[in-house]
């Protein structure tokens, strides 16, 4: 049986997953991929993993890195997913990364060819934003680029980690990146 519970962030409402003891999904409510992974029966209930992922939440909205991870459920997604989303749980809070260099990293490892559209593809799929920090992967010149929950959310977390805005290139509409 898989669990579901809401919380409130200073962003909108996010939705929380469980399969009753570890997080499988965490989305901005109404993102693209709302829900994905999350079977269709499923019960609201408290659990002692949505207890821990909302105290991780309270304290990442609260600007500081929270200490701790939550424990997280990666079943069901391809090898090639998890070691995408292996990776953004390596980047450091504050800091970021690009599709480009996640691509080289798997590149490096599996001695293959690995394209940063790729890699952008199993980050759009990440079905426990924030916690596997996707918001922290930028487009190869440091564009703000491709967020499920809204590339204005995507800005507002970067913000909330304390990552200079000035930095960021937030392309215009309309202009390729």
């Amino acid at each position: 049986m898989y669990y579901i519970c809401k919380y409130a962030s200073p962003l909108g409402g996010i939705t929380l997953a469980s399969d009753g003891v570890k997080l499988t999904g965490l989305w901005f409510d109404g993102q693209k991929y709302f829900a994905a992974g999350l079977p269709r029966e499923h019960l609201t209930r408290e659990l002692p993993v949505f207890a821990q992922t909302r105290d991780w939440l309270d304290v990442f909205f609260s600007g500081k890195p929270p200490a701790f991870t939550p424990p997280l459920s990666m079943e069901g997604v391809s090898p090639f997913r998890r070691r995408v989303w292996e990776i953004m749980l390596a980047i450091p809070y504050g800091q970021t990364s690009t599709y480009k260099k996640i691509a080289a990293q798997i590149a490096a490892e599996t001695g293959g060819r690995v394209s940063a559209q790729a890699v952008g593809g199993a980050v759009g799929h990440n079905r426990i934003s924030l916690v596997i920090p996707c918001h922290r992967v930028l487009g190869t010149n440091g564009s703000v680029t491709g967020y499920a929950g809204g590339v204005d959310k995507k800005i507002a977390l970067l913000k909330t980690e304390g990552v200079d805005a000035a930095e960021l290139f937030i392309p215009r509409k309309g202009k390729s990146v």
